[in-house]
């Protein structure tokens, strides 16, 4: 039983981070939308978009009080960084990279703070090349297919010990009531 919770557990943090995690693959020059969603139904307090690569202080996007903070950014992403919605209806926190070139490849980290004081983490890995291959991949679909590929095969292995488990125990079960019944 105790191994069942553990699979479980660790299914449940896969998911997660199959979820959690998107790669995008651009070409120089593009303007890349980086996708982050808060709640539906809160505001958006705070908006964080970092590079925790980047070795000096500044972020990506900083959005609080509603209104951007651009002295805030990092000089290598001022005038290239807004809103995709200024409202954020719906939550949509996403952003616009624009004009992406080599130096924009790395990890984007999105946090979103909410007047429900929720606090949601968003992770994106954007490559930017200059491979022709990346069109049809701009949004990371072949990621999204291996991570649920991934966490089918996951649910199912868990569905077979889950039903190896229960027939072990009826058997143990029917075992003991056999010996209670002969005696």
């Amino acid at each position: 039983m105790l191994l069942v919770v553990f699979l479980c557990s660790l299914i449940v943090s896969l998911l997660a981070a199959s979820e959690d995690q998107q790669e995008i693959k651009v070409n120089p020059g593009q303007d890349v939308s980086l996708q982050c969603q808060g709640l539906r139904d809160a505001s958006v307090t705070l908006l964080e978009w970092t590079r925790p690569d980047l070795k000096s202080d500044g972020y990506v996007f900083f959005y609080r009080n509603e209104r951007p903070y651009e002295n805030y950014q990092h000089e290598s992403f001022h005038g290239r960084v807004e809103l995709r919605d200024p409202e954020m209806k719906d939550g949509d926190a996403s952003v616009v990279l624009k004009n992406v070139n080599m130096n924009d490849t790395g990890t984007y980290e999105c946090r979103i703070v909410t007047n429900a004081r929720q606090e949601i983490k968003h992770l994106i890995d954007l490559n930017v090349t200059d491979s022709d291959h990346t069109a049809g991949d701009k949004e990371g679909g072949d990621s999204i297919v291996v991570g649920l590929a991934v966490t089918m095969a996951l649910l199912l292995l868990l569905l077979l010990l889950l039903a190896v488990c229960v027939c072990r125990k009826r058997k143990h079960s029917s075992e003991k009531k056999n010996c209670t019944v002969t005696n």
